[in-house]
């Protein structure tokens, strides 16, 4: 099989191009050929040495993947060879509460993951693809789309006709505004790019804020609203925009922190998480019983995720570069085979 691996030390220089022996699944695992892998910011920070300085290598990088399922071992009965499929996020989560053995069995750290042209995965950590999707497509839903679905609708309990503050245009933002509008509430978007906005109003943003020219997005927003505050704000950007997303949403109202683009550390304000009995919950993906949800609706609906860019194989390393330039919308994809 082919891989990239991360090799002798963090950074995308230390990302390079291996070869290991084909695997044969045993007892209820499943070889599934990989068609396309997709980035988050996650397999960034991991290339990186950001996420986990403490990984150890060589590992293969990308918590996404969708492909083929070619080959089983004995006891599997939930796929067949040839079946379509992607692999889960978290390979031993199947519903409730986060558990320490879901956090170790992730894709991608501290498990190889999807940079490769094979994997091999429990049954149990792999889901159907939806027949409508190409692979590109279904590689991006493993953690982007089922990290905004967990934040608004399975630990949200999103409304038709609540207003959402989504931050940004990346993978994770844009599946939160489709889902959004998919749940019948109302959409704010933030971008720093005017031509970003602009693709956000396509897709069906109600209203967009230029940050770059408006510092104070948080009271832009608040206004929006009559000055009563959004139901609730997606957080992408960590310590630079946690304190202002408290200011943007209303009393007893949710803010799902889910990443840290502008840093992790920072001081938490916390009266007005007590004086307007807001709840701010972090969200770790999320578990193969939500992703089924997911994938039902978004079967439903005929929702398509936003490719950005397909990036070959040979050119992984700067798909990763430009994932990192930021100059992305949606997502980015590598097609393996």
């Amino acid at each position: 099989m082919k891989a990239y691996e991360i090799r002798d030390g963090f950074g995308l220089d230390k990302l390079v191009s291996s070869e290991r022996p084909d695997p044969t699944p045993g007892p209820f695992q499943v070889r599934v050929r990989v068609k396309a892998t997709s980035l988050n910011q996650r397999d960034l920070m991991m290339v990186e040495g950001r996420y986990n300085p403490r990984q150890k290598l060589p590992l293969i990088p990308n918590s996404d993947g969708a492909g083929v399922v070619d080959a089983v071992g004995p006891g599997v009965t939930r796929v067949k060879p040839g079946d379509r499929v992607m692999g889960l996020f978290s390979q031993a989560w199947p519903a409730g509460e986060p558990t320490r053995a879901a956090q170790v069995s992730t894709l991608g750290g501290p498990l190889d993951g999807a940079l490769a042209d094979t994997m091999l995965l429990h049954e149990d950590g792999v889901i159907p693809t939806p027949a409508y999707l190409s692979d590109e497509e279904a590689a991006t839903l493993p953690c982007a789309a089922l990290t905004a679905w967990s934040a608004l609708v399975t630990y949200g309990g999103l409304k038709a006709g609540d207003t959402v503050l989504v931050q940004g245009t990346g993978g994770v933002s844009i599946f939160a505004l489709q889902i959004a509008r998919m749940m019948g509430a109302r959409v704010i978007l933030t971008s720093s790019r005017d031509d970003k906005l602009e693709k956000a109003r396509a897709l069906g943003a109600h209203e967009l804020i230029n940050y770059a020219t408006t510092a104070d997005w948080d009271k832009a927003a608040r206004a929006l609203t009559g000055g009563v505050g959004v139901d609730h704000v997606v957080e992408v950007g960590g310590a630079g925009t946690f304190e202002k997303s408290l200011r943007a949403v209303r009393m007893g109202g949710t803010v799902s922190v889910i990443g840290v683009l502008s840093g992790g550390a920072g001081t938490v304000p916390l009266t007005p998480v007590l004086m307007q009995n807001l709840r701010v919950q972090g969200i770790f993906v999320g578990h193969r019983q939500g992703f089924e949800a997911l994938n039902r609706a978004l079967t439903l609906h005929g929702v398509r995720p936003v490719v950005d860019r397909v990036f070959p194989f040979a050119e992984a390393r700067a798909a990763f570069e430009y994932l990192k330039s930021g100059a992305h919308f949606g997502k980015v994809v590598i097609r393996v085979e």
